[in-house]
């Protein structure tokens, strides 16, 4: 049993919000079961969903630690480094590679690599995910940070939180916009009937905005600066998809229709540029993926279609 003991300052604050800002490796869905299944004691009594803390409260919480089965195991895999200092790591995401451990996948991901080149990480965060901050699908390549140290991983993590971490990617989108540059607004979240898809048509509707400018303009596509504000799960994908103009490729959200599928050999989706302060020094920084040679040749082909 792992165990962990707070002590209020201030009242007023719930006790699901105030346990994210102390216990920044789990994920809201991970602090609310704990509540759920008693883990969770304020001043020795079980703790309630949503209760509100007064000053001079103590909170203790018993986590079960991770089973053995479920602990990562380190392997050795080719890791493309952009930059590294002893607070965090960017690295270049190759498609095909899945970030951490999952529902089918149980080796061979990111976090895996990183644990046999940089063991530290092991302490950093969540145990299943550790040093994790955000993450790429699976079909996406491009630039990532990773925290190598608690404090580097707090720090990024409230930047994302604030939306201070500014991302671009590339997006080969079918069709022409009308508008060089403009905005989504359509707000996400499970399909109604299809649980496995992210769509506007959802019951719980999340905030999804996304900035999008015409960068190359091909017969048949569109080459995209993407600027996402909010970071919901799949957002560019669902986003331009919804408009009519979905990403070429997208086997989920419509990007692939017959001819599609000897044309595209991928998701044409890029995490092109990261931009965040240093955890210690609070130095700006910007880091650059170059769009994979397999994605060259796709525009390459689509120059020649014009």
């Amino acid at each position: 049993m792992i165990e962990k003991n707070f002590q209020v300052d201030s009242a007023g604050t719930r006790l699901d919000l105030f346990l994210r800002t102390r216990l920044a490796e789990l994920s809201r869905a991970q602090i609310q079961r704990a509540i759920k299944e008693g883990q969770v004691l304020v001043n020795g009594h079980r703790a309630r969903p949503g209760q509100k803390l007064k000053a001079g409260d103590r909170i203790k919480v018993q986590l079960e630690p991770p089973a053995a089965e479920d602990r990562l195991e380190p392997q050795p895999l080719p890791l493309e480094i952009i930059y590294e200092d002893d607070q965090l790591l960017v690295i270049n995401k190759p498609a095909g590679l899945v970030v951490h451990p999952g529902a089918g996948v149980k080796s061979g991901t990111l976090v895996q690599g990183l644990l046999y080149r940089y063991p530290e990480i092991a302490e950093v965060g969540s145990a299943a995910r550790p040093g994790i901050v955000h993450r790429l699908d699976k079909d996406t390549s491009g630039v990532m940070v990773v925290a190598r140290t608690q404090v580097a991983y707090l720090s990024l993590r409230q930047q994302f939180e604030e939306r201070r971490i500014h991302k671009v990617y590339l997006a080969l989108a079918l069709g022409r916009f009308r508008q060089k540059k403009g905005i989504i607004d359509l707000p996400l979240g499970r399909h109604v009937h299809h649980r496995e898809k992210i769509s506007v048509r959802t019951r719980k509707p999340r905030l999804a905005i996304t900035h999008y400018e015409v960068l190359q303009e091909f017969r048949e596509t569109t080459l995209l600066a993407l600027r996402p504000v909010t970071g919901r799960t799949h957002q560019l994908r669902v986003h331009l998809s919804a408009t009519g103009h979905p990403i070429a490729g997208d086997t989920r959200y419509g990007g692939v229709g017959e001819k599609g599928r000897k044309r595209w050999p991928r998701l044409f989706l890029h995490a092109w540029k990261l931009g965040l302060q240093h955890p210690l020094s609070g130095v700006e920084m910007e880091f650059e993926s170059h769009l994979p040679d397999e994605l060259q040749a796709v525009l390459q082909k689509e120059t020649e279609r014009k």
